[in-house]
């Protein structure tokens, strides 16, 4: 694992119980996000250091998550099919950020829209959809905060996941079968995660409010 982990009791102890947050790994110039694929998809994403062979569709809308714990739910901590592999993807903050400034929600009424009709033209426009879902614990069961993910399509999907917006690839299976075998027990670690706080026009526009930010 690239990533400093940390206990897991630990971290929790200093995350928001409750609200919107992107919780996530990063740095003054990077943030990672997570995606879970078959082993095919996975080791040619590997080897080239961008996804798009092993079958790798362009045409399908892509989701990143930010929240470690949010893809181990997703994916079963790698146990479902064609979630048999995770990826780490260590994209450019300025770039994460221009995602989250670019990004429509996926409903109505989580959007910033009071017209539906103008919510409807955004969404057409826009290539990155945004959902808040519950995040969830280790075992899977839901907690108050909320948790983001992003959905990619066109050029803003190659961009990346196989452009100038990807640093690079990380297969994180090993570490995640390795902590698999911990949760329930106070062995467990993750990746460490803090609130990550972007630019005030991305803010604004997933709908984080000042007092959510730290």
């Amino acid at each position: 694992m690239r990533c400093p982990t940390e206990l897991y009791d630990v971290q929790q102890e200093r995350w928001p119980s409750m609200g919107k947050h992107i919780l996530a790994h990063h740095d003054d110039d990077t943030v990672v996000v997570y995606q879970a694929y078959n082993p095919r998809i996975a080791e040619a994403a590997v080897a080239a250091q961008q996804l798009g062979g092993g079958g790798f569709s362009f045409d399908r809308m892509s989701w990143i998550k930010p929240n470690f714990l949010w893809m181990m739910f997703r994916s079963g901590w790698a146990s479902k099919d064609n979630q048999e592999r995770i990826l780490a993807l260590t994209l450019n903050r300025a770039a994460f950020d221009d995602l989250l400034r670019n990004a429509v929600a996926s409903s109505l009424g989580a959007s910033t829209f009071s017209r539906k009709a103008d919510w409807q033209q955004a969404l057409k426009r826009s290539e990155v959809r945004l959902q808040w879902d519950p995040d969830h614990d280790p075992h899977g069961h839901k907690v108050q905060r909320r948790a983001v993910q992003l959905g990619l399509r066109g050029d803003t999907l190659r961009n990346t996941v196989a452009g100038d917006a990807l640093v690079r690839i990380d297969d994180v299976t090993p570490f995640v079968i390795e902590q698999r075998a911990n949760v329930g027990t106070p062995h467990l670690r993750l990746p460490v995660e803090t609130v990550y706080v972007p630019d005030d026009d991305a803010a604004a526009n997933v709908g984080l409010v000042s007092s959510s930010l730290r």
